[in-house]
């Protein structure tokens, strides 16, 4: 028998006590003041009785109704119950499995929304990288462009100077 199941019978037993208890018999003598003193004996030793066989049988009732409903068996499992949860440290997280779904949904969708954004910036990233490749080819292109052309000033404006030297010397 476990403790919840002798709890509510020691409880049962306290209430019916305190219900079913006797008056006094000097109280019990001063509600029947017409009687003689043995009559008022004689009605308190009988109500006694009755106040005693009453209790034995609603504790005997109480017990059968107990029994039949298997009170007994369902508190001692309610007992075994609260005490695989005490044990249990996550007990208090899985409550209410809505609100830990809930919650697990909006972790993962604020995840989900995190690694976007990472993507999103790494492909901005690579883009600019791309965008900078391309400048650095388009300079390459010109800086040779602009040796080709230096080199072609050079190479004319020397044989321009062969020429005017030789037309200067040749009338």
């Amino acid at each position: 028998m476990g403790t919840r199941h002798m709890e509510m019978k020691k409880s049962f037993k306290f209430c019916i006590r305190s219900l079913l208890t006797p008056c006094s018999k000097q109280e019990f003598c001063q509600a029947f003041p017409n009687f003689t003193t043995a009559e008022q004996e004689r009605l308190h030793r009988m109500f006694i009785q009755v106040i005693t066989s009453l209790h034995g049988n609603v504790e005997d009732e109480f017990q059968s109704v107990c029994l039949e409903t298997q009170v007994g068996t369902a508190l001692d499992t309610v007992e075994q119950l609260v005490e695989e949860q005490a044990l249990d440290r996550l007990f208090s997280d899985k409550t209410n499995v809505m609100d830990v779904a809930h919650d697990l949904s909006t972790m993962k969708k604020d995840q989900i929304q995190y690694l976007t954004k990472m993507l999103e910036t790494a492909e901005e990233q690579n883009q600019c990288l791309r965008d900078q490749v391309e400048l650095l080819k388009k300079e390459r292109l010109d800086v040779s462009g602009m040796a080709n052309a230096v080199e072609r000033l050079r190479s004319g404006s020397v044989m321009y100077g062969m020429y005017d030297s030789n037309s200067l010397h040749n009338p």
